[in-house]
């Protein structure tokens, strides 16, 4: 990956962001299978010629700076700290590290920085998949995980709203707690040989062929549906649906509904080898989903 430094940031920043990550043939870590296969492979392929500026990592680059504090932490008597496991699966390698493991409790520990509205929309799973699979991978070594919880520091926090909104969380650092069943740990199997049967398949495809990222990997944020009135510039109502929309305008009155489609926030402003997708040149940049009449 080439790091750029646009705004001559501190050489401390460009040096913590490159650090780089050498893809090993057939070897995948945890974080790159919760991702969409395309963007996964992409970064894979183009890795090389990803460019990135050390301003858009300033959020990852302080996430890597507070699991450099944690490191300190000495490991107590039934602790393991900030092990990578690696297992045979299939024909591949999956590979994952955990922050902490206690062998007395049976719980993994991750730290993570995140947006207080993760917390205020409940928004966990994929923190969930994450963490299930380092148990079940922990399960395959010998040790006995049952479950998992996350201590994420809220970059965004604001004492004020923690006094004032009854739904805020109260501290800038809240505890997410997970537990796993024998029927979770069987379900995480049976996602990971989907999720290695699509890799697979897809190391087979050239760029342009490979399958589009979901909605919800795209960050998608949904289509709208406007009621219009001709000679109006603003809609009557935007609605989450085409139902919704059509039994306004029975009642309301309206001439038309335009479909607004979605933003893929992902694609705009998180997946570093966007430059490479063909949905994205096409999509997103020419707009080629634009708004329509219906």
């Amino acid at each position: 990956m080439i790091i750029t430094n646009k705004f001559n940031l501190p050489a401390p920043f460009v040096s913590l962001a490159q650090r780089d990550y050498i893809f090993e043939p057939n070897e995948y870590r945890v974080t790159s299978l919760l991702k969409g296969v395309r963007e996964t492979i992409l970064e894979r392929r183009h890795h090389e010629k990803i460019e990135r500026d050390v301003s858009d990592m300033v959020w990852l680059l302080f996430g890597t700076a507070v699991h450099a504090v944690l490191e300190r932490h000495e490991e107590g008597e039934h602790e393991l700290k900030e092990e990578r496991i690696k297992i045979p699966f299939g024909n591949y390698i999956l590979s994952g590290q955990f922050d902490l493991y206690n062998d007395k409790t049976k719980i993994v520990t991750d730290y993570k920085t995140a947006s207080v509205w993760k917390i205020i929309f409940g928004d966990f799973e994929d923190w969930r998949r994450q963490l299930l699979i380092y148990c079940y991978m922990l399960r395959k070594i010998g040790f006995d995980a049952q479950g998992a919880q996350v201590v994420a520091f809220l970059k965004d926090h604001s004492k004020r709203d923690a006094k004032i909104k009854a739904d805020y969380p109260p501290y800038p650092v809240q505890t997410v707690k997970f537990t796993f069943t024998d029927a979770d740990f069987a379900e995480c199997e049976e996602w990971l040989t989907a999720k290695f049967k699509e890799i697979a398949a897809a190391e087979k495809l050239p760029d342009d062929e490979l399958p589009i990222c979901t909605p919800e990997e795209r960050f998608n944020s949904g289509d709208k549906f406007a009621v219009l009135r001709k000679g109006r510039k603003t809609a009557l109502r935007v609605l989450d649906s085409m139902e919704e929309a059509k039994q306004w305008m029975s009642e309301n009155g309206g001439d038309e509904i335009q479909v607004r489609p979605g933003e893929d926030k992902k694609c705009i402003d998180y997946c570093a080898a966007c430059e490479f997708c063909n949905y994205y040149r096409e999509k997103v940049v020419n707009g080629n989903g634009g708004s329509k009449a219906v």
